[in-house]
């Protein structure tokens, strides 16, 4: 009976510790385990039925909470392609919204939208307040300004940039710097066999000769050795930052710029070089204007300004926001287009080979004329020439050198599209994305062909603004569009001509985080010069 007491515990159901602990965990593990899988159920029904709520495969899924966000941070290393996969998917149009951010956009690159957003009905889609806080650095400038603001300073630039010594003192300076910096520095790439950044001496060509035309100074940026700006470097920060602000709530970027934290610590920084160059170079030409240092014979833009007969009405402001505003349109964009020409030019021997011979007629002719060394071309030289022309247009097609342009409606609307839009409502128009859609450029969008700016009759074929919106479209259209491709014809012949540039064989090239479509990693080439003899064979 005693041995019987002492197992009784285990006859009576009862487990060792040991087993009863193995059996709890096991359980535990189970429940676990079909919690996991439910869950797991659960949200591939939801994805699912989110996925469903889709019009195509490319638009991105939209989540609780955090809206397109994550598909737009996925995505972020190729953001201007990833935006063209989603409006060719979604016939051009698509509403983008970043959950409890609040940052929402109707986004469009369909034709008929952008010819009513900025000609049928302009007065309704301003830039915006919500721009003017997100370009803050550009002060009350025409790029910010809207209504009357802007139509008196259009007016004003208008006057001025067509006037015909501004327009020959640009010219002139153009031909000027290709031959006295751009050259040079090839020359010295050349000879010394060394690959260079073909982006970075672009962007401080036209650096200098946009601080010349706006300033009056020369800040000597293209030089052997390439010397720091800061300046330079300023204006990189900024756009960098711009873009950044586009995809952040308005509450979140303000603090962080009042703080000084994060990505707007360098815009803080950026703000105040820029601040200080345009007020040490006004208060230059203003002091020289005193002392009647012959200032009223400078042909660039601040000079004008400050001789004037109404220049009583431009204080210091005015002055700072027009220049600055001015200088960012005329470096950045200009230099860019140029970067991406020769990149695209680089892929395309039969489109360069074409531009050469139609340089060869001029060139033979200067060289009989006398000219040694570099040739370097007029612009009544190049003003005949339609293939060079057509293939800078096609690169702009391609690479708008903005690529996004940011509206926001004034009053309730339906654009042509059938989307209604409500006031206050935020649009961005894609001009990156309409340069590759098949139904706006035929099935060869996605090439870089210049002979479809070409007419069967040998002229240059007209395409509405609306469509080639890489110079704006309606009255806001640019009006530095003739300067712009006057610098970009005059640097780009005198390279091609006189150089054989050659990509670098394994680096890649691809689109910035940027307003402007900078090239991220540049252009790294190497440059030969060219054996004119062999143009032709």
């Amino acid at each position: 009976m005693q041995e019987l007491a002492h197992i009784r515990p285990y006859c009576t159901g009862d487990r060792p510790p040991i087993f009863s602990k193995s059996r709890a965990i096991a359980m535990d593990s189970l429940y676990w385990l079909v919690e996991l899988v439910s869950l797991l159920c659960c949200f591939v029904f939801y994805y699912r039925h989110l996925q469903s709520k889709k019009i195509s495969k490319a638009e991105p899924t939209e989540w609780p909470i955090l809206g397109h966000l994550f598909g737009l941070v996925a995505n972020m290393h190729h953001f201007h392609d990833w935006a063209t996969g989603i409006l060719a998917g979604t016939l051009y149009n698509f509403e983008a919204r970043a959950g409890l951010t609040g940052v929402r956009f109707f986004v469009t690159c369909d034709p008929s939208n952008v010819r009513h957003i900025f000609t049928s009905n302009f007065i309704n889609y301003p830039k915006g307040d919500e721009f003017a806080e997100i370009f803050d650095v550009l002060g009350n400038g025409i790029f910010n300004a809207d209504g009357e603001s802007w139509r008196r300073q259009r007016a004003k630039s208008q006057l001025l940039m067509a006037g015909p010594r501004f327009r020959a003192f640009s010219a002139r300076y153009s031909r000027e710097k290709v031959g006295r910096s751009l050259l040079p520095f090839l020359e010295h790439a050349a000879d010394a066999g060394a690959s260079c950044d073909l982006h970075d001496a672009f962007l401080r060509l036209t650096f200098d000769m946009t601080c010349n035309l706006v300033f009056g100074v020369d800040p000597g940026c293209l030089q052997i050795g390439l010397p720091v700006v800061p300046f330079a470097r300023a204006m990189d920060d900024v756009l960098e930052t711009l873009f950044l602000r586009h995809l952040i709530s308005p509450a979140c970027w303000k603090l962080m710029y009042r703080l000084e934290v994060g990505t707007e610590r360098k815009m803080a920084a950026a703000k105040r070089t820029i601040d200080l160059f345009a007020a040490e170079t006004i208060a230059k030409r203003r002091a020289d204007h005193k002392l009647r240092e012959g200032i009223s014979s400078s042909s660039d833009m601040l000079s004008s300004f400050i001789c004037n007969d109404d220049a009583s009405e431009f204080d210091d402001e005015f002055l700072r926001d027009t220049t600055v505003n001015l200088l960012l349109a005329g470096r950045d964009t200009t230099g860019a287009a140029l970067s991406w020409f020769f990149y695209l030019l680089t892929k395309n021997p039969r489109v360069e080979q074409k531009i050469l011979d139609e340089l060869a007629p001029v060139a033979s002719r200067k060289k009989l004329a006398g000219d040694d060394g570099m040739v370097v071309f007029d612009v009544s030289e190049l003003s005949g020439m339609l293939y060079l022309h057509a293939a800078l247009c096609e690169c702009l097609r391609l690479y708008p050198s903005v690529p996004f342009e940011h509206k926001a409606a004034v009053a309730g609307d339906v654009l042509p599209s059938g989307h209604e839009m409500k006031a206050g409502d935020k649009i961005l128009i894609f001009s990156y994305c309409m340069g590759r859609m098949e139904g706006v450029w035929g099935k060869d969008c996605a090439e870089f062909r210049p002979e479809r700016w070409i007419t069967s009759d040998g002229k240059l074929r007209y395409e509405p603004s609306y469509k080639f919106i890489s110079f704006n479209a309606g009255p806001r259209t640019c009006l530095g569009k003739e300067m712009a491709f006057v610098q970009m014809k005059t640097a780009a012949a005198a390279v091609l001509w006189n150089f054989v540039v050659e990509a670098v064989p394994g680096h890649v090239v691809e689109p910035k985080l940027s307003i402007i479509l900078h090239m991220k990693n540049g252009l790294a080439v190497t440059v030969k010069r060219r054996n004119v003899a062999a143009v032709h064979g």
